[in-house]
């Protein structure tokens, strides 16, 4: 990466990754120039290949070799750390490194399903985003080119909303837990600024990235959130642009500080996510293309992600690393909330 330039990259004004990486670099006062648009698109006219999957936000990091596209903003984040180490966003203490690795996966891996169920599975929603997108990309689009557009994305979207496990049988489970996570957040905020102290951590602006969409873009999601956590709905104004904050070390609370309230949080993590990434990763093991399993007395059923199975292995490789006191410090966290499946060596 050349450091006397821009970091650039290429993505969507409805990108919930995108909207994670550009809050990112504004609190870390990173210089950036971002292209709206497709990424596989952009890496043609550079005359580059694009990653696969072509992913937003795609970086295109400069070096002696060339232009590299990447588009995972998990290894992206590390990857930036030590420019403006003093604006760091991985915490010091390898335990709370894990509590923020863990939050971060949750909110790449889980809480991407609801948004992605509440833009495409309600009517009113699909229809919004049908009409919105395209015209984030190009607001210069003709009406014919536009309308070509959003019947052609809104019914490829709709059609993918297995992919993730949406469907009518279960939408009200995805609701159910978008409203806990809402209730958690509500007395997490009240509590403290962010997710793990008083300065943002990577976890802070992957739950951002989210709800960026959920609460600013999507109108269901968005009368929910306002209704049922206004801390929320501020905090999310507030990580927009985190520039002006001047960070302290110790703005981080060391895990026996932490608000109860962040137990909130953990227990929707163990609820949900954790039979899923179970199940998910046992399917990769015995070559299903899907799986399904009975969550809160629904039947789930899903695609099969490789991607989530290696990330579930990246955090027990994570917790692995810790040392016998740092493990104790976040076992003390997550006793009780079913996140200890996840960490299992026996486990798929």
């Amino acid at each position: 990466m050349i450091r006397d330039k821009p970091i650039a990259l290429v993505g969507g004004t409805g990108s919930p990754y995108t909207q994670k990486m550009l809050a990112l670099l504004r609190y870390r006062r990173l210089p950036y120039a971002i292209t709206w648009g497709q990424p596989g698109e952009v890496c043609q006219t550079l005359g580059i290949e694009p990653p696969k999957p072509a992913l937003m936000p795609t970086f295109l990091f400069e070096g002696e070799g060339g232009i590299t596209p990447v588009c995972d903003s998990t290894p992206v984040i590390r990857e930036l750390e030590p420019l403006m180490p003093q604006r760091a966003v991985i915490p010091s203490d390898p335990a709370l490194a894990f509590l923020d690795y863990l939050i971060e996966d949750f909110a790449d891996e889980w809480c991407t399903k609801y948004m992605f169920h509440y833009r495409w599975h309600p009517t009113e929603d699909a229809d919004n985003a049908g009409t919105l997108l395209p015209l984030g990309f190009d607001v210069t689009l003709d009406n014919a080119a536009h309308q070509q557009l959003k019947d052609w994305f809104t019914q490829r979207q709709v059609s993918r909303l297995y992919v993730v496990g949406s469907s009518d049988a279960t939408a009200d489970l995805i609701d159910a837990s978008y409203r806990r996570f809402l209730a958690a957040m509500e007395r997490h905020l009240s509590q403290q600024r962010f997710m793990l102290g008083n300065r943002p951590s990577a976890c802070d602006f992957a739950l951002f990235g989210q709800l960026s969409q959920l609460v600013g873009f999507d109108p269901t999601p968005r009368a929910i959130a306002h209704a049922r956590s206004p801390r929320t709905v501020a905090w999310v104004d507030q990580v927009v642009d985190l520039s002006g904050l001047a960070p302290q070390e110790n703005d981080w609370l060391p895990t026996r500080d932490q608000a109860e309230s962040l137990r909130d949080v953990l227990a929707e993590i163990g609820r949900v996510y954790a039979p899923a990434q179970l199940a998910n990763a046992e399917a990769v093991a015995s070559n299903a293309q899907s799986w399904q399993i009975e969550m809160d007395g629904v039947l789930w059923q899903q695609q099969t992600f490789s991607y989530q199975a290696k990330c579930l292995r990246w955090t027990r490789e994570m917790y692995n690393q810790l040392s016998e006191i740092e493990r104790a410090q976040v076992d003390q966290l997550i006793d009780g909330t079913g996140i200890e499946a996840m960490l299992t060596e026996n486990s798929p």
